[in-house]
């Protein structure tokens, strides 16, 4: 199967605009629910940097704005490493990435970009797999890449790097938690200098030399998730990372499938629990390609997820004492941004400043569905 002869939409950035992307992305509490908001705000990168120590002093804190030089250095590490970064409505952008709700404006990418363009399947499973496990995973792996589609996978011990490996004639995708310039685990270093070699891709989302830490494996699970049109889980206990790409290739619409195991293998639980929950089962490769078969038409180039800059910085000031009603309505629970403007009857621009305030403080917090929470 090959990428749609369709033109991408989108156009390349200048190099400084890149540059901008790179510092505003690596700021102190900027994510990229806040990178959009600033970008869509003050028209550009160059804007909002220079906004950003204001909006967080009235937000009650400083923050970290990344400096031109490490952001030079930055694109110097990536272009020694033979990487470059990819920016979000860009035409090299993965299509199926650019739509879900948190795709990260910059992507670090190494390796043949055209398997971002492929419809993919996601492969997840447990790190400490058995003989059969691995055996089937590269079953799948093979019959579903001669079937047209990349793979994609978190570089992990077990049920990922066996579906990688399975792939690399096909097509693969490798995910990092961290920096490019930082894999984990060590021993897949040849692994993953085979996915380059072997016409696959490597991204991360992560800042070169950035060390994986726990937390960072949740967003890289995303990040597999969103690449793909469905997600296979394959050995995975009932507390585990595949269970939650799990949940969150639901969450994003993607199809869910597990291979089920027997129930004396803890291993094989966690998958289990995913077929009672309604997760497509899937005892063959051609279970996910047969459901998958109809979404291919479906794999058009879709327009950048960032919106249209506005002409001007917009000028929604909150009114006196709005921005005081609207910490007020904030708790610890999530609540929805629309119950917060229905309820202090401020404008929707001035409760949108006032959470993007809080947000670059490092005292909101963010949740599915644009939920939004407050740090106490």
């Amino acid at each position: 199967m090959s990428p749609s002869d369709a033109p991408p939409h989108g156009v390349r950035l200048p190099d400084e605009t890149r540059l901008a992307w790179l510092r505003l992305i690596r700021s102190e509490n900027v994510g990229p629910a806040t990178f959009r908001s600033l970008i869509n705000r003050y028209g550009g990168a160059e804007a909002a940097l220079a906004a950003l120590p204001e909006l967080a002093a009235r937000g009650g804190r400083s923050v970290r704005v990344e400096s031109l030089a490490a952001a030079e250095d930055e694109m110097n590490r990536a272009s020694r490493m033979g990487a470059r970064f990819i920016c979000l409505g860009e035409p090299d952008y993965p299509p199926l990435l650019k739509v879900t709700e948190s795709a990260p404006p910059v992507l670090a990418v190494m390796g043949t970009e055209t398997v971002l363009h492929q419809p993919a399947v996601a492969m997840v499973g447990a790190r400490n797999a058995s003989l059969s496990g691995i055996k089937l995973t590269r079953q799948f792996a093979d019959e579903i890449g001669r079937a047209g589609y990349v793979v994609v996978s978190g570089l992990a011990r077990g049920i990922d790097a066996a579906a990688h490996e399975a792939a690399l004639n096909t097509g693969t995708i490798g995910v990092f938690a961290g920096g490019l310039d930082r894999p984990y685990p060590d021993e897949n270093r040849p692994l993953m200098r085979r996915i380059v070699d072997e016409g696959g891709c490597l991204l991360s989302e992560r800042a070169f030399g950035w060390e994986p830490r726990s937390r960072d494996f949740p967003r890289r699970n995303r990040l597999v998730a969103g690449l793909a049109l469905g997600l296979v889980v394959t050995e995975a206990a009932l507390r585990s990372g595949s269970l939650i790409s799990a949940r969150i290739a639901a969450e994003i619409g993607r199809i869910v499938f597990a291979v089920p195991g027997s129930p004396l293998d803890p291993r094989a639980a966690g998958a289990n629990q995913l077929l009672k929950n309604g997760a497509i089962l899937a005892t063959e490769a051609n279970d996910v390609i047969a459901a998958l078969r109809p979404m291919d038409d479906r794999m058009g180039w879709m327009p950048p997820a960032i919106e249209e800059p506005p002409s001007g910085q917009e000028t929604d000031e909150p009114a006196e004492g709005e921005r005081e009603r609207i910490v007020e309505t904030l708790g610890p629970t999530p609540i929805d941004v629309d119950d917060i403007i229905l309820h202090t009857g401020a404008r929707p621009g001035a409760v949108q400043l006032v959470l993007l305030e809080l947000d670059l403080a490092g005292r909101l917090e963010r949740h599915p569905g644009g939920l939004v929470s407050l740090l106490l």
